[in-house]
C-alpha cells in the first residue's frame, strides 16, 4: 500500500523537508513513493481528485511555493545499475552513489559540484558538470527516460520513441510528468587534476580579472569557475579565511598533473594565496573541489548567461555583490564553451550554447528577507543586462514569478514547441507546481 501523508499526520513535515528550506509548500497529500508503481498510483489519485501534482527527491531545486495538490517524494527509489558504459538510476538516486558505482567500472558520470544533489532533477535541468567543457551537458548523454504522464501511464522516452517528450523533458523538467528512472552514458574518467585556490578580500578585483583573462586561453579539458564567498567571522571557518570575502577558483582538469600545474601557475601567481587544495585526485573525491556545505538551508538564487566578462561587468559584480553589498551574496562565475557549446546529436532545451560565462547569485534567506534579496539580485543583473544572452532555469531557486521565468529561459520557438508537447501530454496542466510551461491552447 502506497504511503499517503496529510497535514497533521506523523511524518508529514519530515517527508516535506529537503535541502532548500526557504520555499514554503503545503500539499494536501504527500505520496512517499518507493517504486514506479507508487508514482503511477499517485498520479492516478491526483487525476481522480482533480489535483495538481509536484515531485521532489532531495529538494535542492525547489523553486516555486505552493499550497494544496499532491507532492510525490522519490528519495526512497535508489536503485542503480551499470551495464557497460550505460548507467540506469531510479528517481531518488544522488550523484555520490553513481560516482561510486561508476568508479568500479573505471568510469564517471557527468555530475556537478556537490555529490548530494539528485541525479534526475539535475539532469532534467541540463546538468552542468565538472567535466562539462570536455563532455558537454549531462542531458546530452541521456539515452532513455522512464516517466509517468498525467494519464497514469509509465512511458519510455528515447531518441527513437516518444521523441517530443524526450526532447521536452531534458530542459523542460517536471512540466510533463514524473520521471521514475534515467539511463545515460558514463565517460572514461577515473582521475583529474582538481581543487581550489582561495584569495582574500583585498585581492578580489585582481583575481577576477586574472581568472577572466586566463579562462580565455584554456583547452576543453579545463572546466573552471570562480566563486566570491563572504565567509563569516566564526570559529568553524579556518583562520586564514575567517571574516574574509573570499575569491575561490575551482579547477577540474582532465589531463596529466604536470600540464595542470603549468596551466594553473598564472593563477597561483596572481595574488597572495590563502588556500590551495589543487592536486591529482580520484574522481570519487570530486566533491572536495567546491567543498560545498552539506546541510539544508534557505536560499534564493538567480543567474544570467553572458557573452563576455569585461571590466565594466566585473566592476558591477564587485559593487553589487562584493564586500560592501547591501545583501550578503555568493557569486559564481562559470566558464562555458568547449563541448557545452557543441550541438549534440539529440539536443534538449533551455541551455544557452552561445554563452561564454554564467553569472550566478545566491543569498541565504536567514541573512535577509526575500524581497531584499530579490531587489539586490535585480540591481546586479540589471547592470549586466547589456551583455546578457539569456538565463538557465536550473540555477533559479526561490520565490519568483514562475511564468515569467520560462519566458526568459526558452526562445519563443522552443517555448511554443514545449507548449505543444504540454498540450499533448498534459492538456489540463496538472503538472503546474513548477516553473510552468502552459499547454498551447490551439495545439492540433
Amino acid at each position: 500500500m502506497t504511503t499517503m501523508l496529510r497535514p497533521g499526520d506523523s511524518g508529514y513535515d519530515d517527508e516535506l523537508s529537503g535541502f532548500q528550506t526557504a520555499v514554503p509548500r503545503r500539499p494536501d497529500v504527500i505520496v512517499a513513493a518507493a517504486s514506479a508503481a507508487d508514482v503511477v498510483e499517485a498520479v492516478r489519485y491526483a487525476a481522480e481528485h482533480d489535483l495538481p501534482v509536484a515531485v521532489h527527491s532531495t529538494g535542492h531545486g525547489v523553486g516555486v511555493p505552493f499550497e494544496g495538490g499532491v507532492l510525490v517524494t522519490t528519495h526512497r527509489m535508489t536503485g542503480i545499475r551499470v551495464d557497460g558504459e550505460i548507467a540506469r538510476v531510479d528517481a531518488g538516486v544522488r550523484w555520490g552513489a553513481v560516482i561510486e558505482a561508476a568508479a568500479e567500472h573505471g568510469l564517471a558520470p557527468l555530475s556537478g559540484s556537490f555529490p548530494g544533489v539528485g541525479v534526475v532533477g539535475y539532469t532534467l535541468g541540463g546538468g552542468f558538470s565538472l567535466l562539462g567543457r570536455k563532455y558537454g551537458l549531462a542531458a546530452d548523454h541521456v539515452t532513455a527516460i522512464e516517466v509517468v504522464t498525467v494519464d497514469g501511464e509509465l512511458r519510455r522516452a528515447t531518441p527513437d520513441t516518444e521523441q517530443d517528450l524526450f526532447w521536452a523533458l531534458r530542459g523542460g523538467r517536471d512540466n510533463f510528468g514524473i520521471v521514475t528512472a534515467l539511463e545515460f552514458r558514463l565517460v572514461p574518467v577515473t582521475r583529474l587534476y582538481g581543487g581550489s585556490l582561495q584569495f582574500g578580500t583585498e585581492s578580489l578585483a585582481t583575481v577576477l580579472r586574472a581568472w577572466r583573462d586566463w579562462a580565455a586561453e584554456m583547452p576543453r579539458e579545463m572546466t573552471s569557475s570562480l566563486g566570491m564567498v563572504p565567509m563569516p567571522d566564526l570559529p568553524m571557518v579556518p583562520e586564514p579565511l575567517r571574516g574574509e570575502h573570499v575569491a575561490q577558483i575551482r579547477i577540474a582538469y582532465l589531463g596529466d598533473a604536470a600540464e595542470g600545474e603549468r596551466l594553473v601557475a598564472p593563477l597561483r601567481a596572481a595574488a597572495p594565496v590563502l588556500g590551495d587544495t589543487i592536486a591529482e585526485i580520484p574522481f570519487t573525491e570530486s566533491g572536495s573541489i567546491a567543498n560545498e556545505p552539506p546541510f539544508p538551508h534557505g536560499y534564493r538564487a538567480d543567474n544570467v548567461t553572458v557573452s563576455e566578462l569585461n571590466d565594466t561587468m566585473l566592476d558591477a559584480i564587485l559593487e553589487h555583490a562584493g564586500p560592501g553589498a547591501a545583501v550578503p551574496t555568493v557569486i559564481l562565475l562559470d566558464l562555458l564553451g568547449g563541448a557545452l557549446s557543441d550541438a549534440p546529436e539529440h539536443p534538449g532545451v533551455g541551455w544557452d550554447r552561445e554563452a561564454a560565462f554564467t553569472v550566478r547569485a545566491l543569498s541565504v534567506v536567514d541573512d535577509a528577507a526575500l524581497p531584499e534579496i530579490k531587489a539586490a539580485h535585480g540591481k546586479l543583473f540589471d547592470a549586466l543586462k547589456a551583455w546578457s544572452t539569456g538565463k538557465l532555469l536550473t540555477f533559479v531557486y526561490g520565490e519568483s514569478d514562475a511564468g515569467e521565468e520560462v519566458s526568459k529561459v526558452y526562445s519563443p520557438a522552443d517555448l511554443r514547441r514545449l507548449a505543444e508537447v504540454k498540450a499533448a501530454v498534459d492538456p489540463a496542466n496538472r503538472f503546474r507546481l513548477t516553473h510552468n510551461v502552459k499547454p498551447a491552447r490551439d495545439a492540433g
